[in-house]
């Protein structure tokens, strides 16, 4: 009976200790992940995902995109989101005008056309 309570109770605390680590791991690469609109490129150019991004200042320089290949690189926000609107009025006319829009897809850099990526459409 002792070495049965022995044997669970070491299975237990073994299963505890290895979901601990994996937990903490996971927490670890969450905050890696949210962290990514922060990285800077050798231009000093924020670069990564937008989806964490609360408003149009948040985002990164150059966001990661997948151009029309397949190809996995960057646009530059201000090709990506073109002008921004000064009054509602604008916006509205800016969002009945938009068509479909080839942008360059760039690396990391921000500097060597890669590909091409299509806003809209």
């Amino acid at each position: 009976m002792f070495k049965r309570n022995l044997v669970v109770s070491s299975v237990l605390v073994l299963g505890i200790i290895i979901g601990a680590f994996f937990f903490g791991n996971s927490l670890t690469a969450n905050i890696n992940d949210n962290s990514k609109n922060e990285m800077k490129n050798g231009q000093g150019l924020t670069y990564g995902s937008a989806s964490d991004a609360s408003s149009y200042e948040d985002e990164p320089d150059l966001i990661r995109a997948i151009g029309i290949d397949g190809t996995t690189g960057y646009v530059k926000k201000d090709d990506l989101n073109g002008p921004q609107p000064k009054t509602p009025e604008e916006a509205a006319r800016l969002t009945n005008e938009a068509k479909p829009k080839e942008i360059p897809l760039y690396d990391v850099k921000g500097e060597t056309i890669i590909g091409k990526f299509i806003v809209g459409g």
